[in-house]
């Protein structure tokens, strides 16, 4: 059975506020709040594949004291926005 794209939206919502550091949670569901529903489908599988990298990895490629790795480094910029 496939999951539709409400269904995932909301999965990936509560995944961006459900974080292991508070920090990543404000910064993730602040995205996903402003432009969440609005991913393409290639974006939103992006966005999953960043989900399960660790909270302190994402947050030193967010702040800047890591460059992320490049396939991620455009998503990472539209967090920084």
């Amino acid at each position: 059975m496939t999951e539709d794209r409400a269904t995932r939206l909301k999965r990936l919502r509560m995944r961006s506020m459900r974080r292991g550091i508070k920090e990543m949670d404000l910064i993730l569901s602040g995205f996903w709040a402003a432009s969440g529903a609005s991913l393409g489908n290639e974006d939103l599988d992006l966005y999953e594949e960043m989900l399960s990298e660790n909270d302190q990895d994402l947050y030193k490629w967010v702040s800047g004291q890591q460059a992320p790795p490049a396939h991620f480094a455009a998503l990472i910029a539209r967090l920084r926005k």
